[in-house]
Parts: structure tokens; sequence; C-alpha cells
């Protein structure tokens, strides 16, 4: 028996982990796993190159509960510690066995998968206990089994003890203000968060299964039911595996284990799997987005040698694919020594950018191999398409050959594709090609109509981050421009070199602009007289593209230096001057009904934009059926 003081750099650094090292008591338990698992691996690693000359078998970790002693066991079948290793690993703090080993084995060891970062993971335990019992033999032979005891005082107690099996047992003596963990539902709580896919079979208790009934049995033959230990966790997940090892079956499966509480299936997975430059493996979903930005975010779980470390994965996943859910496994990933935050490092932003690039790869490899398929679930991951155009150049690099334009007759296209079906009408007297787009197909029908009856195409894209992707293509595609179906006269949208005929001279126009004017009396509406066609309609409010188009990317997020100021309801009214009506108008010389002529036309024309409301609809309703008397 030996007794002495824990190499520690302060007096009191058991307060100081309990206090400041870890910002949640509850992960105790992951990094005592965690270490099991390190010891478990390593000793399966030395079977392999034959350095342990023993049996590895088929080993497990044991949680155990004992409420009437209070105390918590987290007991491993790994390689287990001599008398000299305790001194060295469990009293020289912060010396860390993993690194030592992969120092010492780094180029047999690569895949063998220790987790240990940290040699302070031990002492987590003191957060929740007053007392910790280690009881370790370790697979060397002729090594005695040792006791180590400690109460959360720098001094300690090590001596000799009886144990008949390889590996090591940590008794936890739960102190009185954490006695919550003296509770199964507590512990299977935190093993199914943060071990639920550990990489060696974790039992906590037993459970009943019944045994299948043999062939030929009698019908009232019972069958048998016998005890067998719980296993918690499925240590081999399907990120682990390799693509062609699944099925698509596969991957729905362990969508749902992810996701137990999610009952549709995801549209497609993209597995990832890179060990240079850096280590990584996982697996993406695309579930069902439509148009929904604010859905929950956070859904991605981050994993270190298959233990779980958080789901708030900023920086690692692009913003884009926040809205996704999966794993994402590496050993790579830097973090801060409680595993709590990411620190800023150069690998990150590597492994981003692994990341969007393979995204950007399986998206073009979708859209070849079924392009029927990819266009059917395109309303579901539109949204996460434009916004990776939006805000990751890499992507927005390759987006042409996998981001869709439909349009409102339900075709789909390429951006190659949508230009040269487009140019040759869509092309205004300045050269320019003008994409037509409409952002709700029921409430801009006429104005679709109208283009429709030019022969023009018209997109419907109708993601809330659209102005932002139209201002990312203008600015980046060559002679394009796009263009609201609903922002003009569709004359006005792609003005042509064609001959203007006009029924009214210039003092008839001014006469019929000021008349309209004093008549609506409305500064929000901008009357300008057009000669149109004479079938088309006498009145059409149309909304400014830019006005329009800065407050939908106000109300998304941006609109640069206008972003903070509201911005007024403006309209333009535009008059037909050619039709019958304007000419009406003009010989009516009862001010009063002239007025009524013109503000009823008005009305028609807000009704046509959704904009009649309220006592104006009341008041055009009552006087629409006084009409008909």
């Amino acid at each position: 028996m030996s007794t002495g003081s824990i190499n520690v750099s302060v007096e009191n650094i058991f307060p100081l982990i309990k206090k400041f090292l870890y910002s949640d008591h509850e992960i105790f338990l992951r990094e005592l796993i965690s270490n099991a698992t390190d010891a478990t691996t390593k000793l399966k690693h030395l079977t392999v190159i034959g350095e342990a000359k023993v049996d590895y078998g088929n080993p497990i970790i044991e949680v155990k509960i004992d409420k009437e002693a209070k105390t918590l066991t987290i007991k491993d079948q790994g390689l287990g510690m001599t008398g000299e290793e305790v001194e060295k690993y469990i009293n020289q703090v912060a010396f860390s066995g993993a690194e030592e080993f992969l120092e010492k084995y780094k180029d047999s060891a690569k895949d063998a998968g220790i987790i240990g970062h940290f040699g302070l993971g031990f002492y987590s335990a003191f957060m929740v206990a007053e007392k910790v019992e280690i009881f370790t033999k370790s697979y060397k032979e002729d090594n005695k089994a040792v006791r180590w005891i400690c109460d959360g005082s720098p001094e300690y107690t090590l001596e000799e003890t009886e144990k008949s099996d390889r590996g090591t047992e940590i008794v936890l003596h739960i102190a009185e203000d954490s006695l919550e963990f003296l509770e199964e539902s507590k512990i299977r709580e935190l093993l199914t968060k943060y071990n639920k896919f550990n990489q060696i079979p974790i039992k906590f208790g037993t459970k009943t299964e019944t045994l299948p009934l043999p062939e030929g049995s009698a019908e009232d033959a019972k069958p048998e039911s016998v005890e067998v230990d719980n296993i918690i966790n499925n240590p081999n997940p399907a990120w682990t595996k390799a693509p062609s090892e699944l099925k698509a079956e596969d991957y729905n499966n362990f969508y749902r284990e992810l996701y137990p509480m999610q009952f549709e299936d995801p549209l497609f997975h993209i597995h990832l799997n890179v060990d240079y430059p850096f280590n990584l493996t996982g697996v993406l979903f695309f579930p069902k987005l439509a148009n929904n930005l604010n859905i929950e975010k956070d859904k991605i779980q981050l994993y270190q040698n298959q233990v779980y470390v958080t789901d708030e994965v900023k920086g690692i996943v692009p913003d884009f694919l926040m809205l996704l859910r999966g794993v994402i496994d590496s050993p790579d990933i830097p973090l801060n020594v409680s595993r709590s935050y990411l620190q800023a490092d150069g690998a990150v932003k590597k492994i981003s950018s692994y990341i969007t690039k393979k995204v950007a790869d399986k998206m073009v490899s979708l859209f070849n191999e079924n392009r029927e398929d990819y266009e059917k679930k395109w309303n579901d991951i539109k949204i996460v398409i434009e916004y990776g155009m939006i805000s990751e150049d890499k992507f927005y690099e390759k987006s042409d050959k996998f981001a869709l334009y439909p349009t409102t007759e339900g075709q789909y296209y390429l951006w190659n594709e949508l230009v040269e079906k487009i140019k040759p009408t869509q092309t205004d007297k300045d050269g320019k090609t003008v994409i037509l787009y409409a952002t709700n197909a029921d409430e801009q029908h006429s104005y679709i109509s109208s283009a429709r009856d030019k022969g023009y195409e018209v997109l419907l894209l109708d993601s809330p981050i659209v102005p932002h992707l139209i201002q990312k293509l203008e600015s980046s595609k060559e002679n394009v421009s796009f263009a609201r179906v609903d922002a003009d006269h569709i004359n006005n949208l792609i003005k042509k070199d064609e001959p203007v005929i006009s029924k009214l001279n210039d003092t008839d126009k001014e006469t019929l602009k000021k008349e309209i004017e004093e008549s609506i009396n409305d500064t929000k509406f901008t009357v300008q007289l057009e000669d149109l066609d004479s079938t088309d309609a006498p009145f059409t409010l149309t909304q400014p593209e830019f006005i329009r188009r800065m407050k939908d990317m106000q109300a998304t997020g941006g609109g640069g230096m206008f972003a903070m100021g509201g911005f007024p309801e403006m309209y333009n009214l535009v008059v037909n001057s050619n039709s019958d009506f304007a000419g009406e108008l003009l010989k009516k010389e009862n001010a009063e009904e002239k007025s009524a002529m013109i503000n009823q036309a008005l009305d028609l024309a807000k009704l046509s934009q959704n904009l009649l409301k309220g006592k104006e609809l009341t008041d055009f309703i009552k006087r629409s059926f006084e009409s008909l008397k």
C-alpha cells in the first residue's frame, strides 16, 4: 500500500475542475465511457499487432447503479493498468495516456479509434462524486490488481487488491448534490445521448426477450422468455460502413434511429468519407423542407470516434446545410478541453469546404442519374440549394449543373437551357435577355397570362430568398435581368423596337392623366399612360421591380442601406390610353360620374393585385350589386 499527493500544479484542482473545466456536469459519464472505450480499443490494437498475448473476445462496457450504496460503476474489459501506470496516468493530472499511446504506435494505430484527447477526462468524475475508487488489473502477465481511492482532495491511496479479470472498474460514490445520477432514467438518458453509437457495446441492466417457438410446436405452446444483457448502443452505425454495404432501406432505418419522432423518410442522403487531409465520415440527409427557412436547425450531430459531442455544428457545416440532418464524425475537429465548443482552426474551414463540395457533387449525380425524380423533389430541396448559391461561392460555381428554374407551366430548366429557350423571344431592344418570374401563380395569374399570350416563359420562383438569389444571378451572369411579371405592363418589361400607334393626341393624354390623378388623389399611385393594345386592360397596377425587390429582401434579411427603413407602398397605375375606357372617360362631362368610373376601374385593378380589403372591398361589392339592379 502507498499513499501520496496527486501531482498537480495547484492545490485545489478539483474545485477548479468542478467549477470551470466542464460547463455541464452530466458529461462525466461521457468521459468515463470514452476512457473505457479507449482502454478496450487499445487492447484490440495490441492484440492485432501481436504485442498483447491475450484473448480479446467480445468485450463490453458495463454501467451499474447501486442506489443503496449510492454508487455508480463503469466497468470495462480493456487493457487495465499496473500500479505504476495508475501512478503515471491517474496521479499525474493532464498527462494523456491516449496521446502517448498514439505517439508510440502512430504508424499502426491510425484506425484504432482512440477517443481520449485529454488527460483530465477522468477527473470529471469528481463533479458528481465525493469519492472515487478504481479497481484495475493489467492485461500484462504477472501483474497484481490494484485499488486507488481518492476523496476529492489531493491525497490518494494506492494498494494491491483482489480482481480476477483484466480491465478497470471505476466506482463513483455519488455526492449528495448529485443524487439524480443514481436514477436509472437519468443514466439511460445520458447513455442514449452521448453513447448511442459507441464503438464498444454498453450493457445497462438486463431485459427480457421472448424466444421464437420451434417449428411444429403445439398450438397452445407458450414461448420461453430469457433474461439477456440490455445493450443500449449500436456499435456499427451506418456512417462507419462503406456505402457499398448499405441499401436505401438501411439509410432510412438509420435516419429513424437518429430522429425517432420523424415519420417521413428523407428525400435522399449524402455519405461522407474522407481520410486526407483530415479524417471525416458521416451521413447527411435532405428532409422535406419546401419553403420553410424557419425550421429547427442544429439537427446535425457531431461525433468524435462515435462519441456524441454536440449538435451545434456552426463552423464545421456551412450555414446553408444547417437545414439538413445527419451525423458528422471526425477525430480531427479541434475542441476545447471540455469538448463543449469548437476552437478556431484551419482544419475546420477545410472540413466545411469538403462538405460543400461533396453536397454539390451529389446534386450533380442525382440530377444526371434520374432527372425526372430530381425534378419531383425540387420543391422540397430548393431552399437549401438557393441558400447555398447565395452564401457559398464554390457551391454557386457548380450550381449550373443542378439548380433548376421551374416555369409556371411545370417545365424545369437548367440555367443554360433556360437562356437558350428564351433568348430568341425575350431579348429586349438593348440586347438584354429578360427573365420573367412570378412568386405566386394564383395571385399573379392575369400578369402571367399576358406574358404567355406574347409567347414568353414565366418562371415560378416562390422561395423566401428569391430576391437575394436574383441579385446574385444578375451580378454574375452576362447580359440578363430579372423582372417580376407584375412589375410593369408586359410591353414595358421587355421593350421591343416596334412602332407604337396612339389613338389620343398629347393634349388628350395630358387631360386624361390630370383627371385621373385628381380623382384618385393618392400619393402611393403614380399614373402613367401607355399606348397599349386596345384589348388590354384599361387600368393595370404594377409595383416597381426595385422597390418591391428591396422590400422582399428586407423581409428575409438584407437590403443593404435600405434595410433599416420601411419602404412606402408605391404602385404604378398603368392607364391604357388606347382602350375604349380611356375614350369614354374623355367624353364624359359629368365630373361625379367620371370620378365614379375612375375609382371603379381602380378598384378592379386593386382586386387583381389582392389589394382591395376592408371598407374599400365592402364598398366595391355594394356598388357592384347596385349596378346589377
